[in-house]
């Protein structure tokens, strides 16, 4: 017997997952699939995709910043802070190319890395991504500009052995408790944060040790399920994992995993966040939490390829 009561939007949140993976295909891989053209929700605004680690950003970071360069431990985790600190490919780049691609814990000048980033800002450029707002950190670190107190959080972070931290972590909530244990970080970026690791090699910790659920995967949560605010969001999340092939066997739906990967817990809190936005416009008689009524970010096209990369230790390949 079910313990929550499904709403309508709970068969939206596969249908648009079917949908967004349909879309994600049909561009990047030349796949012959158009049934998520017909969708003018999905055609018009932005969602991130079904998978976390398929995002632009995400294989950025996988491929580039983590992978790239035969590394330290030390090295491999300030260049994973420093990258998503800022979480926006362009800062990376242009902090590479002002320092001759030495981005390491053991070359780090504060003044080289103040100097690039305090340059970009006078120039008016963003050196921050849209997609989560990291806190100033001034109540903690005193600077007048929000990079010079995020530089000094990583160095904290570094000075107090955040490596070792890491390496002695038995799974992914350990991660995100040594991440929640430094200033400014509340739960939503520990769990950001402790995810990109996992991606790395520092840890065995896995994207189904353990889930945290958003501030957007709670209002898509409400929205799925009726009296949900009073559950657990991790069980609830948890649930959709583990049923995601019934669900879209119920649905007759064709979802396309990625072979040797089901969405993880990571990808189902996530869906919740966009079927949340989606939900805005196709069940606006649905109410969350937040009261939000529209989807702020319009689709703008990035016709870049991908080649797509994952962690090795995942042991898989890029086939769906």
């Amino acid at each position: 017997m079910e313990i929550f009561k499904k709403t309508e939007a709970f068969d939206t949140y596969w249908k648009f997952a079917y949908l967004r993976q349909e879309a994600f295909l049909a561009k990047n891989h030349s796949a012959k699939v158009t049934s998520y053209l017909a969708d003018p929700i999905i055609s018009a605004h932005r969602f991130t995709n079904c998978y976390r680690a398929l995002d632009r950003v995400s294989q950025f970071l996988i491929k580039d910043v983590i992978y790239r360069e035969a590394c330290t431990e030390e090295d491999t985790i300030f260049r994973i802070l420093l990258f998503k600190f800022f979480n926006k490919i362009e800062t990376w780049r242009l902090l590479t190319s002002a320092l001759d691609g030495d981005i390491r814990w053991s070359s780090y000048s504060r003044e080289k890395y103040d100097a690039v980033l305090s340059d970009a800002i006078d120039s008016k450029a963003r050196i921050y991504s849209a997609a989560y707002i990291m806190p100033s950190g001034k109540s903690v670190f005193g600077h007048s500009r929000k990079h010079r107190n995020n530089l000094s959080l990583i160095e904290h972070m570094m000075q107090t052995g955040i490596t070792t931290k890491i390496a002695q972590s038995v799974n992914l909530e350990d991660i995100y408790n040594v991440f929640l244990s430094y200033p400014t970080i509340g739960p939503f970026l520990a769990y950001q944060f402790a995810i990109d690791v996992a991606y790395s090699e520092l840890t065995t910790a896995q994207e189904h040790d353990f889930v945290m659920p958003g501030p957007g995967a709670k209002d898509g949560i409400a929205k799925c399920f009726s009296g949900a605010s009073t559950k657990s969001g991790q069980y609830i999340i948890e649930y959709m994992c583990d049923q995601q092939e019934a669900e879209f066997e119920r649905l007759s739906l064709d979802f396309k995993w990625i072979k040797g990967r089901k969405l993880q817990l990571i990808d189902c809190q996530n869906l919740f966040c966009e079927v949340d936005k989606y939900c805005r416009v196709y069940h606006p008689d649905i109410a969350g939490i937040s009261g939000r009524t529209r989807i702020k970010q319009k689709y703008k096209p990035n016709h870049s390829e991908i080649d797509l990369y994952f962690p090795p230790k995942w042991g898989v390949i890029a086939e769906f």
